[in-house]
């Protein structure tokens, strides 16, 4: 970095990532330092040498930040629940199931039948249904409920694109509004022919009407 590299020239990147050739390393060195940032190289091997402009402080956070994430391996996890689990219970296996979801984890809902409840199994059916109709925004079912020796197994996958995802209804579209039908205009009403003005009409005030001449 800065001046620690030694070779020249080199090939260089600017801080926007835009290739800006062949320079000498002192050149490079200037324009870092114009741009208040550092001269690092990032492929030492290649013949010349790439370096790349860039703030080297924010460039090591970056990196140290990507070492230390860990790429979560998805697990199998396990509920279980009885025909006769009060709904307190139930919720709270309901609550517990959807933690482990919303870490990407696999859930595997059992309902366990003991003695004389494989008697009534749609009471575990029950119980099954409500745990199924609660996480139902919350996963998609991998495998339905089904019945494995004593106990019924269902399998339930997060929801690709992020657990707990609830996806909108759609609200009906309006109706669109029916074009009105122009009124048609009324007839104009007809126009009367002017009266006739009668016999002395616009005489002089005072001046008594001429009699007709024979």
């Amino acid at each position: 970095m800065n001046e620690a590299i030694k070779i020249t020239p080199i090939r260089l990147i600017g801080a926007d990532g835009e290739p800006l050739g062949i320079v000498p390393t002192a050149q490079a060195m200037e324009m870092a330092r114009e741009a208040g940032l550092d001269l690092v190289e990032v492929a030492d091997r290649e013949r010349p040498p790439v370096c790349k402009i860039m703030d080297y402080g924010k460039f090591k956070y970056a990196q140290s930040k990507k070492a230390h994430q860990k790429t979560h391996q998805q697990k199998l996890k396990e509920i279980r629940v009885r025909p006769k689990t009060g709904d307190h219970d139930i919720q709270t296996k309901i609550n517990q199931a959807r933690q482990f979801l919303e870490h990407n984890d696999k859930v595997q809902v059992n309902v366990l039948f003991r003695g004389r409840e494989m008697q009534h199994i749609e009471e575990g059916q029950r119980v099954m249904n409500q745990v199924l109709e609660a996480l139902a925004n919350d996963c998609k079912i991998e495998q339905p409920a089904k019945m494995e020796g004593k106990r019924m197994v269902a399998l339930l996958a997060p929801k690709p694109g992020g657990p707990g995802e609830k996806v909108a209804a759609h609200p009906p579209a309006a109706p669109k509004p029916k074009p009105e039908t122009p009124k048609p205009a009324p007839p104009a009403p007809a126009q009367s022919a002017p009266a006739p003005k009668p016999q002395g009409q616009g005489q002089p005030a005072g001046q008594k009407p001429q009699p007709p001449k024979a």
